[in-house]
């Protein structure tokens, strides 16, 4: 992407997904780190965007009071330090704008930037005060712009206590960059690195009146969301004169301590931003946001709340649609080359079926996730099968046409000698037998015939068995016992091969069944190890919430704040017992029930 293109267009408080921006998401199947910068109109958040990517120009600058940015706009580059990663910038528009008039608009922005990063980059001015976290009050309002769980699966007691336990779990990491920072970094006399300065601005007061809980309020918000929280501050890039010109002046020219700042914020970004996840630890790529991105704003379009889980709900349902439709293409693509070789001997197709077989359903489980029913498995399943069947009939039907072709060739002397009476002379049945003898040598030495073989020579031998009985009478050559002796060798012969026959089909009965059960393995082995991986990925979601929170917790106890510390723990308790079931009850909430949907219920517990 050479530029960046807008994102979500705001026109006149409408936010609307731009399609072509969704498209260009639609084609990037890498993970990604999506970074996102929010704050007030005309504090330099583009400057920042634009030395992430590596440029100096992308994001529009201005340089007057207007805001230049409208809606959210994206970049997407490769990521400098994660191979086969793309790093997805969004630039927002200035929060607070006098032209918007609109603060709710304001909100939905904030709303959409924590939603889709996995780096929330908050930038201000001046200083971190008080007004400047009252600036922040969007943070305070997510409890009533996001949900985890959705409706249906939100109890009476599992409200807003219980989603602040939540969100820690999905949100992005916090980054403040303060710009044109004039400050010493000093507390009580002491020089204090830029998080000290930031952790001092968060640290909250004592007491419970109204002023001190509306001083508190987005500090705790900020504390208890975000499981890490980083600051930056900046000294003014250069003379305000020179400002607006800051898009077309050499980095060089800059101030050194704003270059070197502006290092150690791009190198932080790039390091210790994590790919972008959703609620179950799945790892998203730019398909999959822009399956988000749609989702979030046709939500905040219709004048609902947007929800974490409905969300990853409604993205699963597209992915794992797909994700059958780019396995069943790959076992079709490799079994069409199997099909234009037909016929083919039963363990031929069966070997090729299972390799095949194989490949596909580990593309499916690459792209599918939170298959928790196994429904999408069991329609793959069941569109491979389908499949397959077909191609078995067609190659029964193929052998059975190569192995008649060949008969009627080899058969076509015998039938010329037949009509020129050859056979009609004493000793002629014993010409006959020979030369019949002979088409059945030249039958069984040919190969390729595929399986329907023995079959069509049964047939071929019932079907001239009246022809050999009415030379063998014919042939005054031969008593009436040595007659009989010979028909008793013929209707034993053919008695041999219509059992050769049964043996053969019997023989194809018992493979097809055998590699049903070793498909059905194969595809419970990777099922199983897809549901693993899931798992230790909820697994990792849960530690790294617990241990953010366990964090918070042991500085409010340091700082003396018991009470708080103590409701910290009811939601560490809570995160605690998730975990627990999470583990503990995986194989049999999970695993066993989508076995049954699978395959009909006959599997136990």
């Amino acid at each position: 992407m050479e530029t960046p293109v807008c994102l979500i267009e705001n026109v006149h408080g409408k936010l609307r997904a731009v399609e072509q921006a969704l498209e260009y998401l639609r084609g990037i199947s890498e993970p990604v780190v999506v970074v996102a910068v929010v704050g007030l109109y005309r504090t330099g958040k583009s400057y920042l965007m634009n030395r992430l990517a590596g440029k100096q120009t992308g994001f529009a600058l201005g340089s007057t009071i207007e805001s230049k940015t409208k809606g959210i706009w994206m970049w997407c580059v490769p990521h400098p330090n994660k191979t086969g990663h793309t790093l997805v910038l969004l630039d927002t528009e200035g929060l607070g704008d006098v032209d918007k008039g609109d603060s709710k608009n304001d909100a939905w922005i904030f709303c959409l930037a924590v939603l889709l990063s996995s780096t929330l980059v908050y930038n201000s001015r001046g200083t971190i005060d008080n007004q400047a976290l009252e600036k922040l009050h969007y943070v305070t309002e997510l409890t009533e712009q996001i949900k985890v769980k959705s409706a249906r699966a939100s109890s009476a007691d599992d409200e807003e206590e219980a989603e602040d336990a939540q969100f820690v779990k999905f949100f992005p990491n916090f980054v403040w960059a303060v710009r044109d920072f004039t400050l010493e970094r000093k507390i009580d006399s002491r020089d204090v690195t830029d998080d000290e300065y930031l952790d001092f601005a968060l640290k909250l007061k004592k007491g419970l009146g109204k002023t001190v809980i509306n001083y508190n309020l987005p500090r705790q918000c900020i504390r208890n969301y975000f499981p890490s929280r980083k600051c930056f501050t900046f000294p003014f890039p250069t003379a305000p004169e020179n400002m607006k010109n800051l898009e077309r002046m050499d980095v060089k020219d800059l101030c050194p301590e704003f270059r070197e700042t502006a290092d150690r914020f791009c190198e932080y970004v790039f390091a210790e931003s994590r790919v972008k996840t959703v609620k179950g630890g799945h790892v998203v790529s730019g398909r999959k946001l822009s399956h988000l991105v749609q989702s979030y704003v046709d939500t905040i379009a219709r004048g609902n709340v947007p929800c974490l889980e409905n969300a990853v709900v409604a993205m699963a349902q597209i992915e794992n649609k797909m994700a059958v439709q780019e396995a069943f293409r790959t076992y079709e693509s490799g079994m069409e080359q199997v099909e234009n070789t037909l016929p083919l001997e039963l363990n031929e197709i069966l070997s090729q079926h299972q390799k095949i077989n194989t490949v596909a359903t580990d593309v499916f489980m690459k792209r599918s996730f939170k298959d928790d029913e196994g429904l999408h498995l069991k329609e793959l399943a069941e569109t491979i099968d389908k499949y397959y069947a077909g191609l078995l009939l067609q190659n029964e039907k193929a052998s059975e046409k190569k192995c008649r072709e060949l008969l009627t060739d080899f058969y076509a002397p015998v039938a010329q000698k037949l009509q020129e009476g050859c056979y009609a002379q004493p000793g002629g049945y014993e010409v006959y037998c020979r030369d019949r003898d002979n088409i059945l040598a030249q039958y069984r030495n040919q190969g390729n015939k595929g399986v329907r073989a023995e079959d069509v020579l049964e047939e071929f031998m019932k079907e001239r068995s009246a022809e050999s009985n009415s030379i063998l009478q014919a042939d005054q050559k031969l008593t009436e016992n040595e007659k009989r002796i010979q028909g008793e060798r013929e209707r034993t012969a053919l008695l041999e091969q219509r059992m050769k026959a049964e043996q053969e089909r019997q023989e194809e009965v018992k493979r097809t069944l055998e590699e049903d059960r070793r498909s059905q393995e194969e595809r419970l082995k990777q099922l199983e190890e897809k549901m693993e991986e899931e798992r230790r990925e909820q697994q990792k979601e849960m530690i790294l919430a617990i241990e953010s929170k366990l964090k918070e917790q042991s500085d409010l106890l340091e700082k003396g704040f018991r009470d708080e510390a103590d409701l910290l723990n009811e939601q560490i308790q809570q995160l605690r017992r998730e975990e627990a079931e999470s583990s503990g009850g995986f194989m049999k909430d999970i695993f066993v029930p989508v076995l049954k949907t699978i395959f009909g219920g006959f599997v136990k517990p």
